[in-house]
């Protein structure tokens, strides 16, 4: 048979086509359906980079550091790319045709994804079986082989491959080989460490074997009380017994049925404390898990918080729930495209109309919230000191805010809101979409986005927002100092509107462009940076850390454009008898250096990095909530933070790369779950 022919060999694995079928087309919410061929095949030609006899072909390295994203690193191991690989090359040649690309895809869509990509991978030579040759080969690439090496002579493997190591697994022994296999391992490290076999090791030794061969199941809040658990089990000693080693290990693999039994004490609730003997009794219908292991639980809960008891709290921290975290409650779930290849010139201006509208409440939001500090803002940088009219009227913003409430009540605080909010949705909505919409442009097909291109599209959201701005706020100013003299007559937007007329409205705009463009580019890569800080283990933001995000950009640029807003806001104000009056922004700039000096730029400073930061925070927070809670998938980008990462159940998570459609969408999960269920990690790097 040709070499061509050869690659349109389907998977060899018996018996799983009707699986596979009734797996992927069943649209239930458990089963992934299966991916269009054409879309497919389009996703297929853009990552093949070998081309034979007419076909395009990829290459391992193509499939797993291109079309999956892994090994990115520079020094990244090629033999371990090249192990992955071969899940989907089923004809192990190195080159995987566009039929093996879409038979793994179905591979994928099988409800036993895990254990048949595991299979896969340990079937070098595409048969259908694992010989012990095959098993040897892979497992000696592994970590945790290089780290405590695995007796491929013991009795274990004698079983499954018989004496002679001749006997060929199929996919259904093979996965409860794998499964046997892992609970072996841990046997024969013990042996390793106890060559005398006295029946324990040392605490020591104990610490190495669960970091080194269980460290899939260990996470840093268990990694860091290893050894103090196994002291204070041994009363201090500094010998770890076989049973004490064994329960530890059974009870890392068993913490899903652990949580049931919780749950099962307590009725449902995961706030509730449980005491041992609570648990015990709830334990009697589940024979699974002995006393000693019981006793392990509450000594490491102990350790953790020392009351006693356990809450569901604890059990997350020994070991994280097995899904996909679930972040944020969809009001409404609209997928406007079945994928990214259909998202053209119309699909991206009506993003940018979804964007636009969530933008407007978020800036309507935003503004209402912080208002009273902005007026405040406002009335101090108007205040002149080394004009004709030298009293001040203000002491400071605090002394201000207590006088607009003496001379014009509580409300007086939202004079000129209205206004504020006809104005700050448009401005606000436009600065959000423009940031959303240029940052989506420069970022590459990796996902990547350099600092200069966030300050790009920062700047570009800042000037794009000053048609809005400016109108808005000459209207808002004028009347937020019209309640400073008491005898002044009532101002209203509608007659300053009249008043200025259209070119009026953007009067002072060179100045709003000085201020806003470079604010925006300060802001938005800040913020961008401050979320990622902020973000959990799992790259996911709570609406507290986007709170704290937006606030604390917030402050630099906002306090360093501070003399720009000045300068505005002095062209801006109707000067009254006896100010001076000012020509354009450089005569601005001129006169209140040469009248007030230099401290006189940055008047309202404080108020100003107190309205504009929370401002801002309050602003991002609802429109990325509000992007959650109203669910869009435009084929486009969503906001970094807004999923978990958490990967550690193949079944429920999801790749976030448009490209992985169909069974790709779990394709990295699935690769993880290999690792984290059975603890076959491949080496990242380059050996030294």
């Amino acid at each position: 048979m040709g070499k061509e022919n050869q690659k349109n060999i389907p998977f060899q694995v018996p018996d799983i086509g009707s699986v596979k079928k009734a797996s992927c087309e069943r649209e239930i919410s458990n089963y992934l359906k299966r991916a269009d061929t054409e879309k497919l095949k389009a996703v297929f030609e853009k990552y093949a980079s070998t081309v034979k006899n007419g076909e395009k072909y990829m290459t391992t390295t193509d499939f797993v550091r291109g079309f999956l994203g892994l090994y990115q690193h520079i020094n990244y191991n090629p033999d371990a790319v090249r192990v992955i690989g071969s899940v989907a090359d089923t004809s192990k040649d190195g080159l995987i045709s566009f039929v093996e690309f879409q038979a793994f895809e179905g591979l994928l869509c099988a409800p036993d994804a895990l254990y048949q990509t595991a299979f896969q991978l340990f079937d070098v030579d595409g048969s259908g079986c694992v010989t012990f040759e095959n098993f040897a080969e892979v497992l000696k690439q592994t970590d945790i082989h290089q780290r405590i090496p695995f007796d491929l002579d013991n009795e274990f493997i004698k079983v499954y491959f018989g004496k002679d190591r001749k006997r060929k697994i199929n996919y259904s022994e093979f996965s409860h080989f794998l499964h046997d296999f892992n609970q072996q391992y841990a046997i024969v490290a013990f042996k390793r460490y106890d060559p005398e076999g006295s029946g324990s090791i040392s605490v020591l030794e104990f610490n190495d074997i669960c970091l080194s061969i269980k460290n899939h199941l260990l996470t840093k809040a268990v990694q860091d009380n290893l050894v103090a658990a196994a002291r204070k089990a041994t009363d201090g000693g500094n010998k770890v017994s076989f049973p004490f080693f064994s329960a530890f290990l059974t009870l890392l693999e068993n913490m899903e049925l652990v949580k049931k039994i919780y749950l099962n004490s307590t009725g449902g609730l995961q706030t509730a404390e449980v005491t041992k003997e609570e648990f015990l009794h709830s334990a009697q219908s589940m024979s699974q898990i002995t006393p000693l292991e019981v006793d392990i639980l509450f000594l490491l809960a102990d350790l953790l918080h020392q009351t006693g008891r356990i809450t569901y709290e604890d059990l997350r921290t020994i070991a994280p729930d097995h899904y996909l975290k679930q972040i944020t409650k969809r009001f409404t779930e609209v997928k406007a495209v079945s994928s990214p290849e259909e998202r053209g010139v119309f699909m991206q201006i009506l993003e940018s109309g979804y964007r636009f509208a969530l933008g407007s409440i978020a800036g309507a939001v935003g503004a209402t919230a912080v208002y009273p500090i902005d007026l405040v803002k406002t009335r101090m940088q108007n205040q002149r000191t080394g004009s004709y009219i030298s009293e001040l009227m203000y002491k400071n913003s605090w002394d201000c805010c207590k006088k607009v409430i003496r001379h014009e009540g509580f409300f007086g605080l939202y004079r000129g809101l209205v206004p504020q909010l006809m104005g700050v949705a448009p401005e606000k909505a436009i600065k959000l979409t423009t940031n959303d919409l240029v940052r989506d442009k420069l970022t590459d097909k990796n996902g990547n986005l350099p600092l200069w291109a966030e300050a790009v599209a920062g700047g570009c959201a800042g000037g794009s927002q000053v048609v809005f701005t400016n109108p808005l706020e000459i209207v808002k100013i004028r009347l937020q100092v019209a309640g400073e003299i008491a005898t002044a007559t009532k101002v209203s937007a509608l007659g300053v509107v009249k008043d200025l007329g259209f070119f009026g409205l953007y009067k002072g705009a060179k100045a709003c462009f000085l201020r806003d463009i470079p604010f925006s580019a300060i802001y938005f890569p800040a913020y961008a940076h401050a979320k990622a800080a902020l973000a959990n283990e799992n790259g996911y933001n709570s609406p507290w850390s986007l709170l704290a995000a937006g606030a604390l950009a917030g402050v630099p640029a906002a306090s360093l454009v501070t003399p720009a807003d000045v300068i505005k806001t002095r062209l801006q104000v109707v000067a009254r008898q006896g100010q001076t009056t000012y020509s354009g922004v450089f005569d601005a700039a001129r006169k209140i250096w040469a009248e007030e000096g230099g401290a006189a730029f940055w008047k309202g400073a404080t108020a100003r990095v107190f309205r504009s930061s929370p401002q801002f925070g309050v602003t991002l927070v609802t429109y990325e909530l509000l992007q959650r809670f109203f669910y869009v998938d435009f084929g486009g980008s969503r906001p970094a933070g807004s999923e978990s990462r958490i990967v550690t159940s193949a079944e429920t998570a999801r790749s976030l790369n448009p490209d992985h459609i169909g069974g790709y969408q779990v394709a990295l999960p699935i690769l993880d779950g290999v690792e984290s269920k059975f603890g076959l990690a491949l080496p990242k790097f380059k050996p030294h």
